[in-house]
């Protein structure tokens, strides 16, 4: 008779971390489904989700350490022991740091993965001596955050289950990208509640929105500032709560006289009765959440965007209340990216003052190298050469922007190593590759961002010589003699982010999640955590960080507003989004999902695509000032005719090494720039929103 076991883990293809069921038969897993009793995905699992047995078991993983035998990019390995892999990977960084100093060394990491991946990553970099790692941090999360803490002090929770009179969801495909907040929007709808939708796309949540605002892309600060006009001038706001938890109302009331509905028509492209109707919906329904997603974080208007939103949840008393937006207390466990894990102190300031971008002028909280100073300090040795890069997890080539520039940069360093589960075009340009394991293969603590809970997440399978984020680190972190900064084993480390919580690992496993404490109206007995303990609508800290003190619009680079005489070569405005297949560049190896999705298509309208004499399935060539890519026309009336929507982040894992996977092919990060202005808080360079041309491929 067969042993069958079922675990509670965590599935983190993506930063949601939902709860999944494992079946094992034997020690070997049959099946996976969602876990009923999460609290955050109720069973259900998202496309990605489903496929995770065909990430675990591909043929085409990575399952042991490479060497590059050839020319850089050109596919040509050898497979070598891990004792040779960290030993080579080791004696390249202390040789770049000996000789050029710590600075020359840059950790870089990909996209959040739920865990402590980048926590491990820090500690790592300040106990090396480095001050240079980059993330995501400035287009992804970290700009909504930020705005949020300097505003309110915190990063809200929606409260579904009350559930809310009215969501305002902004720039995010919920049930697609983010799965648990899209089941709580979905419920929330069947209950009655209304619906406002911000997207420059027709997607299935803006179908069932009673009102849907079509905004030009990379304008929604400019909406959002003509929404804030409507709620004061028609008398909207929250009187009560304003007088009491507010502090620059006086002010905001003169700032926003210049940013009318007919004011933001012109520049946002939505009617100034539906931006009246939107607010006045929004103002009105009470309680009612705000939900952004990761489309404000491509401007460089992205910090102020999400301090407008912020605003807007503050003005309208939807902070602290039930069906509102809260502030909830964590579980009690060491927090990820706490001076406590990463060690930032260990990293004196002299050296800290010399990361990539510390005179930027950029936010104070700011810690990362931006990536398009990363690339101008390899090419141009500005402000100094960057001589070795190890490489967590992050597929540069196709993330990255004006990848061009990135290709070079990444031929030009002098040693790069890269640890990922696929040779993806980014490993496939270093000289020596370790293969990581997914998250069906190690033992870790998922904290999702999006809500106070953290779920287990168990080992159940063990993929050729494979080893966990920590296990790489922590040898490496031996080798490089700092190995007393980190724990004997990873069970140690786990134990030690549980410590406050009074649970082992071994023991939190048998519980599987924790949740944290939700709290209405906690700032009537707190205050806001702000300085002056109140909603600072005015901020008087980024008035004397030498920042806008109130959000103020500013057209970015190469629109139809701030370039007019662009539009006569390229008349179109570009943007993307994600899509539920695939997560950033990963997947399209998985065939299940590229049976669903099998090529990159760019969103026309059929009387746009008429007149360049386009037709559905067309290649059509999608081009900037940086270059040009080309994708398959999908002709659709879902998007305006003055905008194309172009696929994210392809690449073609079957074209193989030869052709370094074909990452420039179909790359919209062929066509993004990486050239000032950023954006003034964060050093955000321009990802959507900005000029194009398309036209059909030559045969």
């Amino acid at each position: 008779m067969s042993v069958k076991t079922v675990l509670k883990t965590a599935c983190v293809v993506c930063q949601a971390g939902c709860g999944i069921l494992v079946h094992l038969e034997e020690g070997k897993i049959v099946k996976i489904e969602g876990d009923p009793d999460s609290p955050f995905n109720h069973g259900s699992l998202c496309l990605k989700g489903e496929a995770a047995l065909e990430h675990l078991y591909h043929p085409d993983r990575l399952k042991y350490p490479l060497h590059r035998t050839g020319v850089r990019g050109g596919g040509k390995w050898k497979r070598i022991s891990w004792d040779e892999a960290l030993d080579e990977v080791a004696e390249a960084l202390k040789n770049s740091k000996e000789t050029y100093g710590p600075e020359s060394v840059i950790f870089i990491r990909g996209s959040f993965r739920g865990g402590y991946e980048g926590g491990h990553v820090g500690r790592l970099a300040n106990t090396f001596g480095t001050p240079n790692i980059a993330s995501m941090a400035p287009l992804c999360f970290v700009p909504r955050q930020s705005g949020s803490l300097i505003t309110h002090g915190f990063n809200p929770v929606p409260d579904y289950d009350y559930p809310p009179s009215c969501m305002m969801v902004w720039g995010a495909n919920l049930p697609e990208t983010r799965l648990g907040e899209g089941i709580g929007t979905l419920r929330a709808l069947k209950k009655g509640s209304k619906l406002i939708v911000v997207d420059p796309r027709k997607f299935e949540l803006s179908r069932k929105a009673d009102v849907w605002l079509q905004v030009r892309p990379g304008s929604d600060l400019a909406l959002a500032l003509g929404l804030i006009n409507v709620i004061i001038k028609d008398d909207l706001y929250d009187k009560s709560f304003v007088e009491k938890w507010t502090v620059g109302f006086d002010e905001l009331r003169q700032h926003i006289e210049q940013y009318t509905p007919e004011e933001m028509e012109k520049i946002t492209w939505v009617p100034a009765n539906l931006i009246r109707d939107a607010a006045r919906l929004y103002a009105t329904s009470k309680p009612s959440i705000l939900q952004a997603g990761n489309a404000i974080d491509h401007t460089n208007n992205n910090f102020q965007t999400a301090r407008a939103l912020a605003i807007l949840r503050a003005i309208t008393g939807n902070l602290g209340v039930p069906g509102g937006e809260l502030a909830c207390s964590q579980p009690a466990i060491v927090p990820m990216g706490s001076p406590e894990f990463d060690l930032r102190d260990k990293l004196s300031q002299k050296e800290r003052d010399k990361r990539l971008n510390t005179t930027s002028g950029l936010l104070p909280t700011v810690f990362y190298a931006l990536p398009q100073s990363i690339v101008k300090s390899i090419l141009e040795g500005e402000p100094y050469r960057l001589r070795a890069a190890f490489i967590l997890e992050c597929n540069m080539l196709q993330t990255y922007q004006n990848v061009q520039e990135v290709y070079k940069a990444l031929k030009k360093i002098d040693f790069l190593a890269a640890v990922d589960m696929f040779m993806t075009p980014t490993a496939a340009m270093a000289d020596i590759v370790l293969p990581v394991a997914g998250f069906l293969e190690i033992n870790n603590i998922i904290a999702p961002p999006y809500y106070p809970l953290v779920q287990v997440q168990q080992k159940v399978a063990e993929i050729g010589e494979c080893r966990s984020d920590y296990e790489i680190i922590a040898d490496l972190a031996r080798r490089l003699g700092i190995g007393e900064y980190f724990w004997e084993n990873e069970k140690e480390c786990l134990d030690f982010i549980m410590k406050p919580a009074g649970l082992t690992f071994d023991e939190f496993k048998k519980i599987g999640t924790l949740v944290g404490k939700k709290e209405y109206r906690k700032h009537e007995k707190d205050g806001f955590p702000t300085p002056s303990k109140k909603v600072e609508i005015y901020s008087q800290r980024l008035k004397d960080w030498g920042f806008d003190p109130m959000p103020t619009y500013r057209e970015i680079p190469e629109t139809p507003l701030s370039a007019p005489e662009l539009t006569k070569e390229y008349p179109l405005v570009l943007t993307s989004w994600k899509i539920e297949e695939f997560r950033h560049s990963g997947q399209r190896q998985i065939k299940s999902l590229r049976k669903r999705h099998p090529e990159p298509v760019v969103f026309i309208h059929p009387d746009t695509a008429r007149g360049l004499g386009i037709v559905e399935g067309d290649t059509v060539c999608i081009e900037t000032k940086r270059g040009k890519v080309q994708q398959k026309a999908l002709l659709t009336t879902d998007i305006d005719r003055r905008v194309v929507g172009v696929d994210y982040a392809w690449w073609f894992p079957e074209k193989g090494p030869e052709t370094m996977y074909g990452w420039a092919e179909a790359n919209v990060n062929i066509l993004t720039d990486d050239a000032p202005p950023w954006g003034t808080e964060m050093g955000t360079p321009n990802l959507r929103g900005f000029l194009c041309k398309i036209f059909k491929a030559p045969a």
